[in-house]
C-alpha cells in the first residue's frame, strides 16, 4: 500500500514539473530577433461590435519572420481586426494613432517599413512598405 502511495506522489510530482516546464518554456514575444518595442496602441470601446486594435512597434532590423510571428502573437478577436505598423528603431514613430481614416499621420507613413493585419476571419497578411 505504501508502495503505491511513492508511486503516485512520484508520477503526479512528474506530470506537475513537466506540465511547469511546457508552460514557462514556451516561445513568446521576448524570444524574437529584433529588439521589437510597443510604442503606441489604440483600441476602440465598442465592446459589442468588432474589436480594432492598432498598434505601432518599433524594430532593429527589417526581419521579415520576426515581424509576421510577433503580429501572431498579438490579441485578436474573432470579426475584429488587428493592424501592427513596424518602424524602424532610428525612425521611431512620434505621432498618434487614430481609428478612423489612416491610422497614421501622413508624415511618417514613408517610414513605415511593415504593416501586419489579421482580419475579422483571422486571415493574415503582412505587407512589406505599405505607403510606396
Amino acid at each position: 500500500m505504501k508502495k503505491n502511495k511513492i508511486y503516485l506522489y512520484l508520477i503526479s510530482t512528474i506530470i506537475i514539473v513537466a506540465m511547469l516546464w511546457s508552460a514557462l518554456s514556451t516561445p513568446g514575444i521576448r524570444d524574437l530577433k529584433g529588439n521589437l518595442k510597443e510604442i503606441s496602441f489604440i483600441r476602440n470601446e465598442q465592446n459589442t461590435g468588432p474589436i480594432i486594435r492598432i498598434y505601432a512597434v518599433s524594430i532593429d532590423e527589417e526581419n521579415w519572420e520576426s515581424m509576421e510571428q510577433y503580429g501572431n502573437y498579438m490579441p485578436h478577436n474573432k470579426y475584429g481586426t488587428t493592424r501592427i505598423y513596424f518602424f524602424l528603431s532610428k525612425n521611431t514613430y512620434d505621432g498618434k494613432l487614430q481609428l478612423e481614416g489612416e491610422n497614421i499621420e501622413k508624415s511618417f507613413q514613408k517610414q513605415c517599413i511593415a504593416l501586419y493585419e489579421k482580419n475579422g476571419m483571422s486571415q493574415t497578411s503582412l505587407i512589406k512598405y505599405p505607403f510606396k
